[in-house]
């Protein structure tokens, strides 16, 4: 009988102290002065976070983050009207600007649409800076250069007669062009990071439901002829969430999932329900992706995917990053980098749980790669090193580990 409420009183205490966790306030672990310190949302703006060091900008969306976690005081309330969200279409040498409600339409009008790949990204911040701009200018580049190979193909040989031509640091040599493999695809980019004009509507995007209006646009895709096996959705930023959401509503409307969703940094969701399971998960598609490059700071350090890169390990920055906004960028970059033909090997990863294992040649697993080559049957986190200026792949093979085990091949 004694050892019976013995367990009934530690029952009781447990539940005491979860009460009282539960009460917790920003005033248990912010002093008043960093608190009256905390601006609000209408007080950030993107050019601050972009001139704030990486470090403080860091700092700052880390307080920001908290305590609307412990208050639960934002709920998201922000969901652009689908005529306000452009939209451009890469197809067959063209570019066509539509609207989020009519670009299925536009699309299915071009010749030889969704015939082999479609990739649809979803930008999850406003290319009103300089790095965010060239970040999606690289990831066109690379996808136009990836489904126009033959035309780069004959212009790389013709430079290798060329002596005096000058690479440059982003540029891939004409040898690896030759080797790539060609392929023909279509890319659709669905700019919603215009639409977040402020950080405030950033804070408060409901991704649920910016998810679901998504989805209704790849539903209408599909109905139209375009296999959802052919479909890759790519998130950056909050829009990786935005992708998960659209996956699952996908597959609720249609019985199918997508065959992969990419998230590139998934963001900190600074505002959601309680009452709500939400953010790019494993399950949104049949394989998930996802490459973290400023876990401390704009990003989220949790897993989100079948599989997750941490570039550089998940508590420091990417070398080379100088504030939040390019470090959010980088996972775009390095993407865009794996996405040229001849380089999408350019990424090796291994499995290990920081970068100092991965330093020390502790890892266990097989090698893989980050970027447009990973397998469809990795899982895990996966740790590698990157060069702070273009091209940031290391290209050689990632450090030999201890419990090295050979390399995943493709399926």
């Amino acid at each position: 009988m004694s050892l019976r409420f013995c367990l009934v009183a530690a029952c009781l205490l447990v539940v005491a102290y979860a009460n009282k966790d539960a009460q917790l306030k920003p005033t248990k672990w912010l002093t008043p002065s960093e608190l009256e310190n905390v601006p609000s949302l209408d007080e950030i703006t993107w050019e601050r976070l972009e001139n704030e060091p990486l470090q403080r900008g860091a700092e700052l969306i880390e307080k920001i983050y908290h305590v609307a976690h412990i208050n639960h005081d934002l709920r998201p309330n922000f969901v652009p009207s689908p005529s306000n969200v452009p939209v451009w279409i890469v197809s067959n040498g063209q570019r066509m600007e539509a609207k989020l409600n009519n670009y299925v339409q536009k699309a299915k009008e071009l010749q030889n649409f969704g015939e082999d790949e479609v990739t649809v990204v979803l930008t999850g911040l406003p290319q009103t800076s300089p790095t965010m701009k060239k970040a999606m200018r690289k990831l066109e580049q690379a996808y136009i250069q990836r489904y126009n190979l033959q035309e780069q193909q004959k212009f790389a040989q013709e430079q290798l007669k060329n002596k005096d031509y000058d690479y440059t640091s982003s540029d891939e040599t004409a040898d690896q062009w030759q080797s790539a493999k060609s392929r023909s695809g279509d890319l659709i980019i669905i700019d919603l990071g215009s639409t977040l004009t402020n950080f405030k509507r950033y804070a408060l995007l409901d991704v649920t439901n910016t998810g679901a209006m998504v989805a209704q646009t790849l539903v209408d895709l599909t109905n139209k002829g375009v296999p959802q096996e052919i479909i890759h959705l790519i998130g950056q930023g909050i829009s990786a969430h935005v992708a998960g959401a659209a996956g699952n509503e996908f597959t609720m409307q249609t019985g199918h999932k997508l065959r992969r969703i990419t998230g590139l940094d998934p963001a900190k969701l600074i505002s959601k329900r309680r009452d709500t399971l939400v953010g790019l998960a494993r399950g949104d598609a049949d394989f998930v992706d996802a490459i973290h490059t400023s876990a401390f700071a704009m990003g989220t350090p949790i897993r989100s995917g079948d599989v997750d890169f941490y570039p550089n390990g998940p508590s420091a920055g990417v070398v080379g990053a100088k504030n939040v906004i390019e470090a959010v960028a980088r996972a775009t970059r390095y993407f865009a980098e794996s996405v040229r033909p001849g380089s999408e090997r350019n990424f090796p990863a291994v499995p290990a749980n920081s970068l100092k294992q991965y330093k020390e040649k502790d890892g266990f697993g097989k090698r893989a790669f980050m970027g447009i080559q990973a397998d469809y049957d990795l899982q895990g986190d996966y740790i590698l090193e990157v060069n702070e200026k273009s091209p940031f792949g290391k290209r050689t093979p990632a450090q030999k580990q201890n419990n090295y085990h050979g390399v995943h091949r493709q399926n």
